[in-house]
């Protein structure tokens, strides 16, 4: 069975024209038509998003059937945090929080997923969706809060699985952890090496790969691609990073 995974820092869907234009990112989506989108930055009754509870105006213009959210920011007016879409029903969702003291709230917004196949039994997907903070050594020890909580740690390695998000990780220092350590397969990196890395931030001239997949268990990685989207380049500071799987 082909699936499509689509992760995407929508900021706000205040692009960098400094214009809120949710419609933006809802055309973007419907141009690429994932089974499960993971979103970043996605507000919820904030004054500079009009008060909209965004993911929820997203999920209704797609029609897509299911919805979890996790919150990871509290503002004097609204939050906002990670936002997962699916075409298929969500069984469990909790958002795991990767706070480091003082720093900036952290989240990964954690949502098991029953695919339904057209042929044979129904499987269970777990989808990770992250953002992570700005300094290496605090996503180091995000890292590794993800990799100890009991939604990751207990996954067998045989369970599909996948972590995907903004990783704010400009080094690649993250890469070996997942894949050497957590048995991961970085479905957005096609050769060894950071220029090897799929480019998404800044979105209108990208150079750092941040936008990542890493994948485990029975899932062979078809494409990976990022958005070319004229609309892309300025709907938010991040382009959308596109994966297509064989489950």
């Amino acid at each position: 069975m082909l699936l499509r995974i689509l992760s995407y820092n929508i900021h706000r869907a205040i692009g960098v024209d400094r214009r809120f234009r949710p419609d933006r990112i809802v055309e973007i989506l419907a141009y690429h038509a994932p089974d499960i989108a993971l979103l970043q930055e996605v507000d919820e009754g904030v004054p500079r998003s009009r008060r909209l509870h965004l993911a929820l105006e997203i999920k209704d213009a797609l029609d897509y059937a299911h919805l979890a959210v996790g919150h990871n920011v509290r503002l004097r007016s609204g939050q906002y945090g990670n936002a997962t879409l699916s075409r298929f029903p969500i069984l469990r969702q909790r958002n795991i929080d990767l706070t480091i003291g003082e720093r900036k709230p952290r989240g990964c917004q954690h949502a098991t997923i029953r695919v339904e196949r057209p042929q044979g039994r129904p499987l269970d997907l777990d989808v990770f969706n992250v953002h992570l903070g700005l300094s290496a050594r605090e996503r180091l020890r995000q890292v590794g809060a993800l990799a100890r909580s009991a939604e990751l740690a207990s996954l067998p390695y045989a369970r599909p699985c996948l972590v995907g998000g903004d990783f704010n990780d400009w080094r690649y220092l993250l890469a070996p952890i997942f894949t050497e350590i957590l048995g991961f397969r970085c479905a957005t990196q096609r050769k060894s090496g950071r220029r090897a890395a799929i480019r998404t931030f800044p979105s209108f001239s990208p150079t750092g790969g941040l936008d990542r997949i890493y994948v485990r268990g029975p899932l062979r990685v078809l494409a990976a691609h990022r958005s070319r989207l004229a609309a892309a380049r300025v709907a938010s500071d991040h382009l959308p990073v596109i994966v297509d799987l064989e489950l």
